[in-house]
Parts: C-alpha cells; structure tokens; sequence
C-alpha cells in the first residue's frame, strides 16, 4: 500500500510492528483498551511493504479498518461450515495466492469454526495443504476481554461440542490440532524459543499484549479496570467504584454539552436520544444517506444512519476522525468526540466542540473488496459501494457495544437489569479517562462483572509465558 503519514508510533507498537513486518511469524495482537491496538493497525496497512489484505468479522468492523468481511473475502458460507466442500473460483484463489499476510481485526468475535475456514480457504487455493494457512502469515488484533463470538445453538452447539474445546478462535484446530481429548487442548506450553504452542500439529501463535495505556493516566483507576477486565474485583475496589458512581450527575453549564449515557440496550438508547430530540425546539430536519453499490444487508451493516433526524441543540457524537485535520493544527475532532449542532444550513451542520464550532459536511465510508491485477502481480482494493452521510450520530445515549474504541471524559453508565454479556462492565468503564468522570444509575453488582471461563484459561496461559 501507499505509505501514509499515521500519528507517531509508541517504542512498543514500533516494537511490534518490526515483528509483523520483518519476520513471517503468526501474531496476535491485544492489550486493555486504550493501548493502542486501532492505531498500530492502522499504521500496519498504510504502511507495510508486504502484499496485505485486512478483513473483519463484521461489516462495520470491517468499514472501520478499510477491508473487507471476512465471508467476502473467503467466499465462506453463513453459518456453521464445519466439513463442507470450500467452493472456489478462479478470481477468489489468485486473491489467496497473492496474499503474504493477512490482516483480521476484532480476532476475538471470530469464532473456532471460522478460524479453521480460513485455515482451509487458504491451504486449498495455495495448493499447500499439509502447511497452515497456506503459508500466508496471520496477524489478528482484539481483546477477548471484551467482545466475544455469537455462541452456537441447537445442532451448531452440539457439533461445537464434539470437536471444539470452546467457540472461541483460540480453540481453533489449526492451533490446537485434531482433537483426541479435553486434557491435549487449550493451556498451550512455551517453547524452547519462547513461542506460545497451543497444539502438537497446528501453528504456532505469538502473543503480544500492548501495555501502555494512552487513555487513561490516573493509577489507581488503571488498577481497578484491570481487576474489573479480570473479574477479581474486591470489595475495596467495588466500593471506590460505587462511591465515585453514586454522585449527582451535574446539570450542564452553558457551553458544555450533557453528559452521555452508556447503556446495555438499544431501546432504552433510542428512547433516551428521542426524549431529548423532541424536547428541543424547532423542526427536525432529516439528512438522508445517499447510497450506491452492494452495501450488504440493510441498515444493521450501515456506519451511520441511513436517515438522520437532528434539531439544532442537538447532542451528537463523530463517528470518523477528522483526516484532514492530521498533518496540519491537529484533527477538529476524532472518532467519539461529543459536540452540539449549533446550526443547520446549506448542505453544512455546524456543531460545537469544546467552545470551538466546526462546519460538518457528509463524508464516504467506502465498501472496498480485493482483487488480483495480473498486469501487476498485486492486490488491489477496489471501491464496491459508498455510503455518504455527515459522520454524526445523536448521542445524549449510546450502546455499550456502539461505544467500543470511544473515549469519554464523563459518561453515565446504566446497566440496567445487569450486564448481559461478558466483558460489558469493563468496555462501559474503561471509555472513561478518570475516574472522576464516572457516574452511575445504580451501584454496581457482583452479577455484573463476568468474565468468559475459556478467556481466562486461555489468558493464564498467555500470562504464564511471561508476555
């Protein structure tokens, strides 16, 4: 790819980075949030010299790192693919063929069965069956301590059963070998040179754990997200938690905007942000995405609203970096930034941030799919479909999920009935800088911290290998 100016690297991600890119060793890339994962990503495709594709579980995941879906990709059935024959067309495997290293992001909502399709995908089309991956160096980014896989039912959960130690991606044969019993699986042993071996016959996997954390400076909150990542929160711990959470949320001051809520469901989301919308004078006017080319399955793979209402007064979040502010004073703002319309008018919305108002215009997220020139020899990214709509989202609440990778000053956290979902305590608390920014509709509860049983093995492992 084009080399491109990316913000500066920390002596750790530059340390990684030489990994990825000076060896052909399989790499999984985590770290709590706020460490930097997006950012040497990012800085991985724009500015290596190996011949990469970058694909994610997830449509939006995959808008999010410019790539493609995983499924796309692979031309992989939906669904669980266990055995099935791999159908592949010319086009697909040159792709395949061309490809020395593949880039996956958001690893940690792959699941098991998923992992093994690409281990089969790129063994078949590069006619190198006995090697794994076909020879094609893995490189995976994301956090199992906070986004899982969709789990299995029925018939899928009992195949699961059969021939996986656990769903997750970690549990994968190409890791762990065929499966003989529950015993040879998982836990891993550390090699002579220092490599993770998850198995007898399949690959051997590096793990690197980023651990300088950008988002937060206070110690002590950095002490009390980890033991809430790690579900071995203490009463102590709790109760600095609750104490902090239980103060009256301020009103805002003139010129702040209200403090945003993070909450564990859509419903309880949408009604806050429509209470606030309505009780704001004046008309709603209605901005509606143009959209061109194959942009998946309707509005649930949409990076913004297909039609967005707004009212001047109106509380928004960004959802891209301002790119055009990099090179120059600094971006306007960034991916989470919380802001005010103060004006609608001319194709334009002005929105307020921190004192300073911005001219907002629609921006493109591009769908992008790979291709192989033969003119070339290379891969090549090819521009599928475009969504155009101005890079807002009303943001007096949002979805604990939807907050992922966003970073607040100040949030209330609601959780509601409880957390519902592994690792959603820790994504809501760790958006926060401090601690002082943290407020809370109820007292936290044991219930609410949970962590997955197979991350924590899995984590053990990586934690006993000295990484």
């Amino acid at each position: 790819m084009d080399l491109v100016s990316t913000p500066p690297l920390s002596p750790e991600q530059e340390e990684l980075f030489r990994l990825i890119e000076d060896t052909r060793e399989h790499v999984f890339v985590t770290g709590r949030a706020g460490t930097g994962k997006s950012t040497l990503l990012q800085h991985l495709a724009w500015n290596t010299e190996k011949q990469i594709a970058v694909c994610a579980p997830t449509g939006v995941a995959a808008l999010n790192v410019e790539g493609q879906t995983i499924h796309s990709l692979f031309r992989l059935p939906i669904g669980l693919i266990a055995d099935s024959e791999l159908e592949q067309s010319e086009p697909a495997r040159k792709i395949m063929n061309a490809i020395d290293t593949l880039v996956i992001d958001e690893i940690s909502m792959v699941n098991a069965d998923l992992m093994d399709a690409i281990d089969r995908s790129l063994r078949q089309a590069r006619r190198r069956r006995s090697e794994p991956f076909g020879g094609v160096q893995i490189v995976m980014f994301g956090d199992p301590y906070q986004l899982s896989p969709v789990p299995p039912r029925g018939d899928e959960l009992r195949y699961i059963n059969d021939h996986y130690r656990s769903f997750w991606f970690f549990d994968a044969q190409v890791w762990a070998g065929p499966r003989a019993d529950s015993s040879a699986l998982g836990g891993g042993a550390i090699r002579s040179d220092g490599l993770l071996d998850l198995g007898r016959v399949g690959a051997p996997l590096n793990i690197r754990e980023l651990r300088e954390i950008h988002r937060q400076s206070d110690s002590d909150f950095k002490h009390m997200l980890n033991a809430v990542r790690y579900g071995v929160v203490t009463a102590e711990i709790a109760g600095a938690l609750n104490a902090a959470g239980a103060r009256p949320v301020p009103e805002p001051v003139d010129g702040e905007p209200p403090i945003i809520t993070l909450a564990t469901r859509n419903d309880i989301v949408n009604r806050i942000n429509q209470r606030h919308l309505d009780a704001l004078p004046g008309a709603v006017q209605t901005a509606r995405a143009d959209i061109s080319g194959d942009f998946g399955r309707g509005e649930a793979g949409y990076p913004a609203d297909a039609e967005l209402q707004l009212k001047v007064g109106a509380q928004v979040m960004f959802l891209r970096n301002d790119v055009a502010g990099y090179g120059g004073d600094g971006p306007r703002w960034v991916n989470g930034s919380i802001g005010t319309v103060t004006r609608i008018a001319g194709g334009t919305v002005r929105v307020e941030i921190d004192g300073e108002e911005h001219d907002v215009e629609p921006t493109v997220w591009e769908r992008f799919r790979y291709a192989y020139d033969p003119g070339t020899r290379k891969l090549s990214r090819d521009i599928v479909a475009e969504f155009t709509q101005f890079p807002l989202r009303l943001a007096w609440a949002v979805t604990i999920h939807k907050s992922q990778g966003k970073t607040y000053d100040r949030a209330i956290i609601d959780l509601g009935s409880g957390a519902f979902a592994p690792g959603q305590t820790y994504v809501a608390l760790s958006r926060l800088t401090s601690l002082d920014g943290l407020y809370l509709t109820r007292p936290l509860r044991p219930s609410d911290i949970l962590v997955d049983p197979d991350v924590r093995r899995f984590m053990a492992a990586v934690r006993a290998s000295g990484f």
